[in-house]
């Protein structure tokens, strides 16, 4: 056969095999009843590993990795469709709404003057925040109930994720209900009369500094890690050494210091994410992005069929990264951020659904936007 030909017999094929499958669809809702009426569970592990393994061994040794991975599939779409069926007959989830108003204490990490402050004024205008020296110090606090709500930092759109507070996320108990983001105008800020060329050494948060990396370089500036913009834009201040700070101009100017350079960050315009946290479950009618933390079983394609779960749902996959466990071996916890809302019965049972492939599951929260 020439090729056109081949391509005839594949176009008859591919039609014969979309007549077999929707057959097979058709069956699995006839599943779907069944086990709605007999109150059985979707993923039954053990029935579905008998059918992988049976195609497995009915498949030509060249095929068998294959076979199973196209069986995987159609066994996610059946799973997909049931959930779908088994979601319009399950109550609608009751969950606390945020009050934001009458909040009665927020905090966060920093100082007058640090872009937390901005972020958290977002959130809160009507509130004088708390202010904590660290980032685990405002998750201890919202975990204790010594705060309502605390705002910290997770991304930036320069320098990428803020790893300090996803590295604290895992030790403590919260839940997102919020986000924003800040416009970060980083400048280098001095006591007066100090002059560029006299600077040794230019303190700020590893994030800021990361930021304004190539100014840094270009005035060949030796950089000092410190907790906070704004703290360090005050030990600057109290100071009689010649150094600099890398901090917000408003933070420069609370502090008395001189800006030598404004706008510095190495990309223009600049932002950060702040989340809000709180103790308790709290979703917004308004909420669009679900976040959740999880580790996978050590097998192959686990990774793969774990985002395809998202595709069959056609759930949109904001962001997705990882981070090391930090127990000496080299396994990741994956945090995953998607469109959703915990109120939507069918995101509810695809979440639960979601967790059972999971080694470790955590929902992290359902972020409304500001």
């Amino acid at each position: 056969m020439n090729l056109n030909e081949i391509r005839i017999e594949i176009d008859k094929l591919d039609r014969e095999i979309l007549d077999l499958f929707q057959k097979r669809m058709n069956l699995c809702r006839q599943v779907a009843a069944y086990k709605m009426e007999n109150n059985m569970p979707i993923f039954q592990e053990a029935r579905e590993i008998e059918i992988l393994d049976k195609m497995e061994n009915l498949a030509e040794d060249d095929m068998k990795s294959g076979s199973r991975a196209l069986f995987t599939v159609i066994i996610d779409i059946s799973k997909q469709l049931q959930q779908q069926l088994l979601s319009s007959r399950e109550p609608e989830p009751v969950l606390s709404v945020p009050h934001f108003d009458t909040a009665e204490k927020v905090g966060c990490q920093g100082c007058p003057g640090a872009n937390s402050e901005t972020a958290i004024r977002t959130f809160f205008p009507n509130h004088e925040p708390l202010y904590y020296p660290s980032f685990h110090e405002v998750f201890e606090a919202v975990e204790s109930g010594e705060i309502t709500y605390g705002v910290l930092p997770i991304y930036n759109s320069t320098a990428g994720s803020v790893t300090q507070t996803y590295d604290l996320m895992g030790q403590y108990n919260f839940f997102i209900t919020a986000m924003n983001q800040v416009e970060v105008a980083n400048c280098l800020a001095v006591r007066k009369g100090t002059k560029l060329e006299e600077i040794t050494r230019v303190y700020s948060h590893p994030q800021a500094l990361s930021q304004c990396s190539d100014f840094i370089k270009k005035h060949k500036l030796k950089m000092k890690d410190y907790d906070n913009t704004a703290t360090a834009a005050r030990m600057v201040a109290e100071s009689d050494q010649p150094i600099a700070a890398i901090c917000s101009e408003r933070c420069a100017k609370l502090n008395g210091l001189e800006i030598l350079e404004s706008r510095i960050s190495n990309v223009l315009p600049n932002y950060t994410r702040f989340i809000c946290i709180t103790k308790d479950t709290e979703v917004s009618p308004d909420a669009d992005v679900i976040s959740v933390m999880l580790t996978l079983p050590n097998v192959p394609g686990i990774l793969s069929k774990l985002l395809m779960k998202f595709f069959l749902q056609n759930i949109d996959l904001v962001k997705i990264e990882n981070r090391p466990i930090r127990d000496g071996s080299f396994d990741v916890v994956f945090y995953i951020d998607f469109k959703g809302n915990l109120r939507d019965r069918s995101t509810a049972l695809f979440i639960t659904e979601l967790c059972k492939s999971c080694k470790e599951f955590k929902l992290l929260g359902n972020a409304i936007s500001f």
